[in-house]
C-alpha cells in the first residue's frame, strides 16, 4: 500500500497535524508533502489532505488539488481551526471539501484546534460580529495542536491505513 499525506500550512498548525497522521500510517510506503510539492496522486491507495480552516471553507490553494483527485480515490480528510471542534465552522469547511473532492471516497474526517495568526485574529477582534469567536479562539485555541491533539492524530492515521487495508 502507498499513502500520501499531504497539508497546506500558514501558521505551522497543519504541518504538526500531517507529522503526527504520517507517523501513524504504519506497514505502508509513505510520502509527506506540502500540497504544493505533489506531483501526481495516481500511484496512492489513500491520500491524506489536510488544510486550516478559513471561514468556515477550505483555503483557495487546497480548492484546485481537490477537485483533481481522481474518481475513487481513497481520501481521508483533516483540519485545524481556532473554533471548538465539531462546531459549525470545521463542518461546514468539511462538507465544502468533500464536494470539491465528489469524484473520491472519502473515507473519515479530523480535526482540531490550532492556533489562529495574530493579525487575523487582531482584525476580528475589532468587528462586532466576529469579536466573540476571536476571543474565544485567541484564549483557547493558543495551545494548540497539544500533545493530545497530535496523539488523536497519529491514531487517525493508523486508523484510516487499516480501514484501507481491510476493505476493498
Amino acid at each position: 500500500m502507498k499513502v500520501l499525506v499531504t497539508y497546506y500550512s500558514e501558521t505551522g498548525n497543519t504541518e504538526k497535524v500531517a507529522r503526527a497522521i504520517f507517523d501513524g500510517v504504519q506497514k505502508a510506503e509513505k510520502d509527506l508533502f506540502p500540497i504544493g510539492d505533489v506531483d501526481g496522486v495516481e500511484d496512492y491507495d489513500l491520500i491524506f489532505v489536510g488544510f486550516p480552516v478559513h471561514a468556515n471553507s477550505v483555503p483557495p490553494g487546497v480548492e484546485p488539488f481537490l477537485r483533481a483527485i481522481p474518481e475513487g480515490k481513497k481520501v481521508a480528510l483533516f483540519a485545524t481551526h481556532g473554533s471548538l471542534r465539531g462546531g459549525k465552522l470545521a463542518t461546514t469547511a468539511f462538507e465544502y471539501a468533500m464536494s470539491l473532492a465528489s469524484k473520491a471516497r472519502i473515507i473519515g474526517t479530523f480535526s482540531c484546534r490550532g492556533k489562529v495568526k495574530a493579525s487575523l485574529l487582531e482584525e476580528l477582534l475589532k468587528k462586532p460580529e466576529h469579536a466573540a469567536w476571536a476571543e474565544e479562539a485567541q484564549s483557547s485555541a493558543a495551545t494548540h495542536p497539544d500533545d493530545a491533539d497530535l496523539a488523536e492524530g497519529e491514531a487517525f492515521g493508523r486508523k484510516m491505513a487499516k480501514k484501507v487495508r481491510t476493505q476493498p
